[in-house]
């Protein structure tokens, strides 16, 4: 029974592999990645060779002061965690951009919005 529970817990952790953490990454992205617009968010997308998927976040000034934005990124980490297994393959880099409006959602509108779009088996191809 611990292992499985060890199992689950790996499965929905947010590890420091799991996150766009250089600046060339995030440039590489933001340049070759595949943009798609929501009401409250810029994806860009781009497959990244690795075996698993990738996270990046930019909420600007924008969006408010640093409660808000760090809240926002937050709902967005918590979505990317409990929904990365969901992702359509290949393993990608995800860059999530919020716009003005996204300090006012919570987890599961984050996951409303952008869950049907990663889940979409032709993401990244052009």
């Amino acid at each position: 029974m611990h292992a499985v529970a060890h199992d689950l817990v790996g499965e929905f952790s947010f590890k420091k592999n799991e996150r766009i953490r250089s600046q060339r990454d995030f440039l590489a992205v933001k340049k070759e990645g595949k943009r798609i617009s929501t009401r409250n968010f810029i994806l860009l997308v781009k497959p990244n060779g690795l075996h698993h998927n990738r996270l990046g976040i930019i909420a600007s000034r924008k969006i408010g002061n640093a409660v808000r934005r760090n809240r926002i990124k937050r709902c967005v980490r918590e979505f990317f965690r409990l929904n990365k297994a969901k992702f359509a393959p290949p393993p990608k880099d995800i860059l999530i951009i919020a716009k003005k409006g996204a300090n006012r959602l919570d987890t599961s509108s984050i996951t409303k919005e952008l869950l049907p779009i990663l889940t979409k088996p032709d993401l990244c191809r052009t």
